[in-house]
C-alpha cells in the first residue's frame, strides 16, 4: 500500500490561516505614531465639537469649543501643531537631533491637557447659562491623553 500524499499533486496547499490583529509593521512600538497622528487629528476637530451644554426658557443650548476663549483655539492650534510634526516626519523632515520629536509631542499633550481640564474645572461665565459638559470636551480630554500615550510610545521607539 502507498502513502497517501497531503495533497493531490494538481492543487497548491491552502493559504496559512491568517491572525484576526492585523500586526503592526514595527511591532507594538510602531503604534506610536499612529496613536499620535490619530490623537492629534481628534485634538485639532474637538474643538468643533460641543464642550458646554444648557437649556433656557424652551431652547437647548450648545457651545463649541472655539467659543470657549482662548483656551479653546488654543487646543485646537495644539493638535495641529501635533499633525505638522507628523506630516513632516513623513515627508522627511525631521527636528535637529538635540530637540527629541517624542518629547515635543509629550510637551504639547501635556499643555492641552492642562488647557482641557482647566475647561472641565471651571466652565467661563461668556457661555452661561451652559451649566453642564457636553461630550466634545471629553473628547478632548482623551485625545489629548492620546497625544501623550502617543509621545512616551515614540520615546520607547527612539530607546
Amino acid at each position: 500500500m502507498e502513502p497517501s500524499e497531503p495533497f493531490p499533486p494538481d492543487r497548491p496547499p491552502p493559504p496559512p490561516a491568517r491572525d484576526v490583529l492585523l500586526q503592526l509593521p514595527g511591532g507594538i512600538w510602531a503604534a506610536g505614531e499612529r496613536v499620535t497622528w490619530l490623537s492629534g487629528l481628534i485634538l485639532m476637530l474637538s474643538p468643533l465639537m460641543d464642550w458646554y451644554t444648557g437649556s433656557g426658557q424652551g431652547i437647548q443650548l450648545a457651545v463649541i469649543g472655539w467659543h470657549t476663549g482662548v483656551l479653546g483655539k488654543l487646543v485646537f492650534f495644539i493638535g495641529l501643531a501635533v499633525l505638522a510634526i507628523v506630516v513632516l516626519r513623513e515627508s522627511g523632515i525631521e527636528l535637529p537631533p538635540s530637540v527629541p520629536e517624542s518629547l515635543v509631542v509629550l510637551g504639547l499633550g501635556a499643555a492641552a491637557t492642562i488647557c482641557v481640564l482647566i475647561r472641565v474645572i471651571s466652565i467661563p461665565d461668556s457661555v452661561l447659562p451652559a451649566d453642564g459638559r457636553g461630550v466634545g470636551i471629553w473628547i478632548s480630554l482623551i485625545a489629548a491623553l492620546g497625544v501623550i500615550v502617543g509621545g512616551l510610545l515614540r520615546a520607547a521607539e527612539e530607546l
